[in-house]
């Protein structure tokens, strides 16, 4: 396995959508120039993603869907996701980029996909909350045509309400997401622990308001680490949203780009024998260029120290969450 991390990124991302709508083309534009700034360009190879094949999208949305997306090209797809003439190639090349970052984990430390649109609200057969296709989905689908366990982290603001509804009755991938609760999309209780086979592997951290990195690591710690070390994932899947930055315009937390480095850290530990995919989705503030080459620092092992204690409520919280999955998991 080489040391030297790749990044997926076309210019093609930057031909969806507007700088009218807050999930515009300047934020990868300005997170990429940033990256180059701090040198970290230097120390990636930099990839072109290709376009997903139909069988690779299909295996977690319906043909239907595709299909749709095709015929229709631009509009409004939902009150927050539109078209436009770019968007089709660049959701493709996203989704492009979930299956080509999985692939080269086989011989890389981190596989980082800078892609737009983002991914994780997309629903088989529907667009929402600014997804197209759910690129972490598609890469996990892909992952699993050669592995037995995968593991997604979500630590985007948002409940990944797509990603958990199409593994939600498989036991072969484990979907940890950390998030805001009561918020957008609405989903994400702790006691939705999936169905039939795939009972125990769906695990939710509502975390309330104004939860600090020392809340969100004390839910990696509690919950995600142990719960990891059980499953032994082949492969780990990163939804990486920063729109739990404190001030992000969508959300309400208090994240640093020091919390995000320390839960890049974490996940590295458990990346098993292959490397980490991680795939860009929210994240909305000035700040996310910095927050982005926090999460690179840490996948690539620089340990970052967050200080402070925990909040009375996200600890709760997290206890509920542990209370839930000892069903399921030693705890």
């Amino acid at each position: 396995m080489t040391d030297r991390p790749c990044i997926f990124y076309t210019d093609a991302f930057l031909n969806h959508g507007s700088e009218d709508h807050i999930e515009g083309p300047s934020r990868l534009a300005r997170t990429m120039a940033h990256l180059r700034g701090a040198g970290l360009l230097e120390r990636c190879d930099r990839l072109e993603p290709g376009r997903a094949a139909d069988g690779q999208v299909t295996a977690v949305h319906t043909p239907e869907y595709l299909g749709f997306l095709r015929a229709k090209r631009t509009g409004a797809l939902d009150p927050d996701t539109s078209m436009t003439p770019g968007s089709l190639e660049a959701a493709l090349r996203a989704a492009g980029a979930g299956v080509a970052c999985v692939d080269e984990t086989a011989r890389r430390e981190l596989a980082y996909g800078l892609v737009r649109p983002p991914g994780h609200h997309a629903m088989p057969g529907d667009a929402m909350g600014f997804c197209l296709f759910n690129n972490a989905a598609i890469g996990a689908a892909h992952a699993l045509r050669s592995l037995k366990r995968v593991l997604i982290v979500d630590w985007d603001v948002h409940h990944g309400n797509g990603t958990e509804h199409m593994f939600y009755s498989s036991p072969q991938v484990l979907y940890f997401s950390v998030h805001q609760y009561p918020w957008y999309p609405g989903t994400g209780r702790a006691a939705d622990v999936g169905v039939g086979e795939g009972q125990g592997f769906n695990v939710n951290v509502p975390l309330p308001a104004r939860s600090t990195d020392a809340d969100y690591l004390d839910a990696f710690r509690r919950v995600l680490l142990p719960i990891a070390d059980d499953f032994r994932p082949e492969l780990v899947v990163v939804s990486a949203g920063f729109d739990a930055y404190d001030g992000d315009p969508l959300g309400n937390m208090l994240i640093t780009p020091g919390g995000f480095q320390a839960m890049a850290y974490a996940v590295r530990g458990l990346r098993g024998s292959r490397g980490i995919a991680a795939l860009l989705e929210g994240g909305y503030s000035e700040a996310l260029p910095s927050c982005v080459e926090a999460s690179f620092r840490g996948f690539l092992g620089e340990e970052a120290a967050v200080a402070g204690p925990t909040t009375d409520m996200a600890t709760l919280n997290v206890d509920h969450a542990v209370h839930v999955q000892k069903e399921f998991w030693r705890l």
